[in-house]
């Protein structure tokens, strides 16, 4: 079996918004820094997400010097920018899917740009320092906790698994319809099913879930378009139980950088039928 090798990172501030793609990333307990530290809530204090409002693949998400900025993809006169550490103080009750949690309010203007754009009413909330949302504890290993991502600290996908799915498509996709973390070359297409255990560094990860997949992959992250592909597809080969899988989702266990070029030292395979 050839070695692995991470070949890109990324992280996604603000939940469902456009993502970064980075060199280097400090990991966290709750998943890399930054990642899903930001979230859009409607008047309820449910997640906002493009899944139903796919104009939001058209934001793409930025950080530099201390602040957090959003750019339209298509026209970047239209953004707003503020603060990473700007809060009104006001703490929000906030649901994502079966999970409550807590958020504090950013800003009223950052309110009113975000509901200008939607046309509908939300708020940016960020996720508090201390608010621990645990990993679901059929999952969890040791009450590891997460943001305000889906359900896991981070997503991981090789590109392989890619490659082997646009070789069936004929319109190739791009990963970033599928917004990992964390992407890998080396080995066969899904060999990210058979692992239990890895190490990035000195960083031991747990593949505890396949990620089962949504219409969210069929949303063309540079024009906002959505279609059938390539979830029409995948649903042809990686249905198990009625979903469609594509990626593992991860716990870990220690903090520290993690850099693309670092090695994936798998410790413990599944074991096989």
């Amino acid at each position: 079996m050839n070695e692995l090798y991470l070949s890109e990172l990324h992280i996604y501030p603000i939940k469902s918004l456009g993502g970064m793609s980075l060199q280097q990333a400090q990991l966290t307990d709750r998943g890399l820094k930054y990642d899903r530290r930001w979230m859009l809530i409607d008047a309820g204090g449910t997640f906002v997400t493009q899944r139903k409002h796919f104009e939001l693949a058209m934001l793409q998400v930025s950080i530099n010097d201390g602040r957090l900025t959003v750019t339209h993809k298509k026209d970047p006169a239209v953004h707003i920018s503020f603060s990473l550490d700007e809060t009104t103080g006001i703490s929000i009750p906030v649901n994502i899917w079966d999970d409550q949690s807590t958020g504090l309010e950013v800003s009223t203007l950052v309110n009113e740009w975000f509901t200008d754009f939607m046309q509908m009413d939300v708020r940016l909330v960020q996720m508090p320092a201390d608010e621990r949302r645990l990993v679901d504890p059929r999952y969890a290993e040791d009450n590891e906790i997460v943001s305000f991502a889906d359900g896991y600290p981070c997503l991981i996908i090789s590109q392989a698994s890619l490659d082997g799915l646009n070789g069936k498509l004929t319109d190739p996709v791009r990963m970033d319809r599928f917004r990992p973390n964390l992407v890998f070359t080396g080995g066969e297409p899904h060999i990210e099913d058979k692992f239990t255990s890895f190490y990035l560094g000195d960083t031991l990860f747990s593949a505890v879930k396949p990620c089962a997949r949504c219409v969210l992959t069929t949303i063309d992250q540079q024009t906002g378009a959505k279609g059938q592909e390539p979830l029409k597809t995948l649903a042809g080969y990686r249905t198990v139980g009625k979903k469609v899988l594509f990626g593992q989702n991860l716990i870990h266990k220690g903090k520290g950088l993690i850099s693309v070029g670092d090695q994936l030292r798998v410790t413990d395979w599944k074991p096989t039928a």
